[in-house]
């Protein structure tokens, strides 16, 4: 038998498979073509007539399939691009190169525009000739209209900057070289662009200035920092000198490439000028300080005086009444000649600073109870947040205390009577504007007349005060806080002063830094008093009960605190750290309740003994001082046996 047979029939059977399958691949590549939307995908045969048209392109350009098959494809150019025959050429460029890829006007079938991109291949058979061409469009309306805002954008910057004229706003490049050059540029420093583009940054600088770098030392510490300033002298083109501050910002790209520096320069020359009369103002402070010293000569035999009058005034009411006014109005003397000495001191340089180690806490107390008289005697509610661990501090505690002083008094004087005063001591760790020190930072807030945007722009210089009120009784001279901010300074801090306008209360606010916490500092309990039995805090706003229990705890060796409000009760409590709290819920402004929530927020009073002493005594309202952390409830009148029983512990 022939073998020939056998071998056309086995090399048969695959070839149908074969074809079936390359069939079955085009089609599956015109489907692939035909449910693309978001292309315009057709063909055109060789004189650019329209042979096929996917769902893209229905999509995109709107006509149907059978709208637009046998059409000639220039329909979709406008009349434009036809009157310079751009279809024909582009045809001609595609057939010539084999591929043309472009960007423009065309048409919907309703006539709308859209913006295109085109790409258009030519289809060769296997001898080379051209059979037609592929042609996919995209709709770039969206991003071309992006791309005008941008533009458009950067257009309005340009003339923003342009028009500004009060300062130089000007770009250097990442080698210190000037890039461009606004109108206020040339206004302030007299170059035009065409003098000063190109050069170095360094050109603006007198030459002490460029010998020591300082122009390269502005563009080091904003190309590390990110933004930097400095001020001194710049050069004009006359080669005069201004009186500048120079600001620099880094310029980066999206992949953090630095790509140059936005300069902005003021000239402050009047300012300087300022400055300059400034030092005839120290004039005026030698003045003050002589006069200070002579003022002291007359006060003494004066106070002296006064005291021989109350002496010998005991069978007199009207010598007696005269004492008293002198005495009064000589400690309000003394306050102000001392006032006026420690201006000129500091302002002269003459004072000198008793640093030691200080828990800033302990200033802060001190100084509350100077200050509580002249607080009780406007009917202020004072509040004091003191936090429970200590807040070191290298300083003057003499010096740290007036400030704190001045601060409360400060704040008392300017509210008006009835006021609610609050001092807020805290640790603030440190922010990248801040170094790497941490900070304690004091806040004494009130709600009293405010100060207006003005008045907040030189709060802390000589001589300012607020509105004066009618009540206001304690006069100045405007120096209390421009001693605050001198003591701070020459303690490192900052003062800053802050009201959201008149009638709306203020805050000021001292930054010191701390010193570093010696080892088991941290965990040190707040001071206690010298202990006498038990430790007592009786909190009542009806003044002879508290008074009298105060006195019976006393005489049973006790030691006693009184508090007739919340706040002084909470402040009292994180002092002295009582064993037992005898607290009366129906305060005024903030009641027992809440008395009671903040004293256990106190970590170091968490062990104290919290003693509900209430009117109401019914099931509800003991179940309300227990869930208020309430360990014992007492309902009045509380016999003194049955109170010394629970203060002692021998309750049952």
């Amino acid at each position: 038998m022939s073998p020939t047979p056998a071998i056309v029939s086995t090399s048969e059977p695959p070839r149908a498979p074969v074809r079936a399958l390359e069939a079955g691949h085009g089609e599956m590549f015109r489907l692939m073509i035909q449910g693309v939307r978001d292309y315009a995908i057709f063909m055109l045969d060789p004189n650019g007539v329209v042979i096929s048209w996917n769902e893209g392109a229905q999509r995109i350009k709107g006509y149907a399939a059978h709208e637009i098959i046998g059409q000639h494809f220039s329909r979709f150019y406008p009349q434009e691009a036809l009157d310079r025959g751009w279809p024909e050429e582009e045809l001609r460029i595609a057939r010539r190169e084999g591929r043309l890829e472009d960007e423009g006007w065309r048409l919907r079938k309703d006539g709308s525009r859209f913006w295109a991109n085109v790409i258009i291949t030519a289809l060769r058979d296997a001898q080379g000739e051209v059979i037609g061409f592929t042609k996919v469009t995209r709709d770039l309306t969206e991003r071309r209209e992006h791309e005008e805002r941008l533009r458009q954008s950067e257009e309005n910057i340009r003339r923003l900057v342009e028009g500004v004229h009060g300062h130089a706003i000007f770009t250097v490049d990442a080698d210190g070289r000037v890039m461009d050059w606004n109108a206020g540029a040339e206004r302030v420093l007299g170059f035009r662009a065409v003098d000063i583009v190109g050069h170095p940054l360094a050109q603006l600088y007198p030459d002490e200035e460029r010998q020591a770098a300082r122009a390269e030392e502005l563009l080091r510490a904003a190309r590390t920092q990110g933004h930097a300033q400095d001020t001194g002298w710049r050069l004009r083109a006359d080669g005069s000198r201004v009186w500048a501050e120079t600001s620099l910002s880094a310029l980066r790209g999206s992949d953090g490439t630095l790509r140059g520096y936005a300069a902005i320069l003021r000239d402050l020359s009047e300012r300087r000028r300022v400055q300059e009369l400034e030092t005839e103002g120290r004039r005026i402070n030698e003045f003050i300080a002589m006069l200070a010293h002579e003022l002291r000569n007359p006060i003494a035999p004066i106070a002296n005086a006064a005291g021989v009058l109350e002496r010998i005034a005991r069978g007199s009411s009207d010598v007696s009444w005269c004492a008293d006014i002198i005495r009064r109005q000589v400690t309000h003397l003394s306050r102000l000649v001392e006032d006026l000495l420690d201006v000129s001191r500091i302002t002269s340089g003459k004072i000198q600073l008793r640093r030691e180690r200080l828990d800033l806490r302990e200033v802060v107390r001190k100084a509350v109870d100077a200050s509580r008289a002249l607080v009780e005697a406007y009917q202020h509610r004072l509040e004091v947040d003191l936090p429970p661990e200590p807040l070191p501090v290298e300083g003057d505690e003499t010096r740290l205390t007036q400030v704190v002083v001045n601060l409360l008094n400060n704040a008392t004087k300017y509210t008006p009577r009835g006021g609610h005063v609050r001092i807020v001591l805290q640790r603030e760790e440190p922010g990248q504007e801040q170094g790497r020190e941490p900070w304690a930072v004091l806040r004494v807030i009130d709600n009293g007349i405010g100060m207006s945007p003005t008045l907040l722009a030189t709060a802390f210089d000589l001589f300012v005060q607020g509105e004066r009120t009618i009540d206001r009784a304690e006069g100045g001279l405007g120096i209390g806080l421009t001693l605050v901010r001198r003591i701070v300074k020459l303690h490192g801090g900052q003062t800053k002063a802050s009201s959201p306008g008149p009638g709306l209360g203020s805050e000021l606010t001292v930054r010191l830094p701390l010193a570093a916490v010696a080892p088991g500092e941290a965990a040190e309990p707040l001071p206690a008093e010298p202990e006498g039995g038990r430790r007592v805090l009786v909190v009542d706003d009806n003044r002879d009960a508290a008074d009298s229990l105060a006195q019976l705890l006393g005489m049973c060796g006790h030691s006693v605190w009184v508090a007739y409000d919340g706040a002084h009760a909470i402040e009292l409590a994180a002092r002295h750290v009582p064993d037992v709290i005898l607290l009366d819920l129906g305060l005024p402004g903030m009641d027992g309740f809440e008395v009671a929530r903040r004293l256990r927020g106190i970590p170091q009073l968490r062990a104290a003994l919290l003693v509900a002493v209430t009117g109401y005594g019914q099931e509800g309202d003991r179940r309300a001082v227990a869930d208020a952390g309430f360990g014992v409830h007492l309902v009045k009148p509380v016999g003194p046996e049955e109170l010394l029983q629970v203060v002692e512990g021998r309750a049952a």
